[in-house]
């Protein structure tokens, strides 16, 4: 469905961004109305297939914003380059364009700007095509509904479980206990060695004879 409904939006941006070029051709570009109609038509064309991409589905859906990040990078410079060649290539003399001639030859760009001059159709198209770009969408907003009676059957007919200390304990308790025993029972077998002439309780008395 995706690609469908984007290539159905595609179809038509590219229908009337060319009725907009044909529109184009029948204009005169050798004076400043026609001129300046050919480059609206031109940029116009460039928007209408940006925007074919946004309402066919190629970000996110949702309602269109303009991204301020992409406008004063990207836009920006290129509007600013490509009007700046667009009114050096005015068919008559006028305040702008004889400005924008003398900052050219002061910069020294005038060969380059000669160059382009050819290409401000695509300069133009270029230009409305950056600024459809600019645009985005933030996806559409989704309502979480969080279901209250199914925690509260999940929940129901649990009992709370009291943790007995001294039961968790029992096992480290017994082993401790075994330790111990097995400590000491080799102590209780053992005895300490006696020293000769050392009466020990457990020994009978010695019996002296009076030799004299």
């Amino acid at each position: 469905m995706y690609g469908l409904t984007r290539a159905t939006t595609t179809l038509i941006g590219a229908a009337v961004a060319g009725l907009l070029l044909w529109i184009a051709t029948q204009l005169n570009h050798g004076h400043e109305g026609g001129y300046w109609g050919i480059v609206g038509l031109m940029a116009g064309a460039g928007l209408i297939m940006a925007l074919s991409q946004l309402l066919g589905g190629w970000t996110k859906w949702g309602w269109p914003r303009l991204s301020a990040s992409v406008f004063l990078i990207a836009f920006v410079p290129v509007a600013v380059v490509s009007l700046w060649i667009i009114l050096v290539g005015e068919p008559h003399a006028g305040w702008f364009h004889d400005h924008v001639m003398a900052w050219t030859r002061d910069i020294h760009v005038s060969g380059l700007v000669t160059d382009m001059l050819t290409y401000i159709p695509v300069l133009a198209f270029g230009t409305g095509l950056v600024f459809g770009f600019s645009f985005d969408t933030s996806g559409p907003r989704r309502d979480v509904v969080v279901d209250d009676r199914r925690g509260a059957g999940a929940t129901k007919g649990r009992r709370p479980v009291t943790a007995d200390r001294n039961a968790a304990d029992e096992p480290v308790t017994a082993e401790r206990r075994t330790a111990t025993d097995g400590a000491q029972e080799p102590a209780r077998g053992r005895r300490e060695p006696v020293a000769r002439g050392t009466r020990t309780a457990d020994s009978p008395p010695r019996q002296t004879t009076d030799e004299s």
